[in-house]
């Protein structure tokens, strides 16, 4: 069970590394400094638009935009480190032991 839980860490924090890609990326692409029209990029930001928008879109119905800022990226990196630094050491503590014992 703990190294279950090591691997939904592993993902969780992936998932944070396609996160940050994803807002850099499209940093990159409101300054104009990659073109949106080649291939390569605009296969590149469609596979990333795949990978976060399930996970951004409910969290939108809830966090309106601050001064047109989308904040949801934020919200979802906080939710996301909260579970990875709170709650699976919490659990691994808690199963720890229980393991040790049989």
């Amino acid at each position: 069970m703990i190294r279950l839980l090591d691997f939904i860490d592993w993902l969780l924090g992936f998932y944070v590394f396609i996160l940050v890609v994803t807002a850099i990326m499209s940093w990159l692409v409101a300054f104009s400094v990659i073109n949106v029209r080649n291939d390569l990029v605009r296969q590149v930001l469609y596979t990333l638009e795949l990978l976060t928008e399930p996970a951004l879109r409910p969290i939108r119905r809830f966090v309106p935009p601050l001064g047109g800022l989308d904040i949801s990226f934020l919200v979802l990196f906080i939710l996301i480190q909260l579970i990875r630094m709170v709650i699976i050491p919490d659990l691994q503590d808690l199963l720890g032991p229980a393991v040790l014992i049989r």
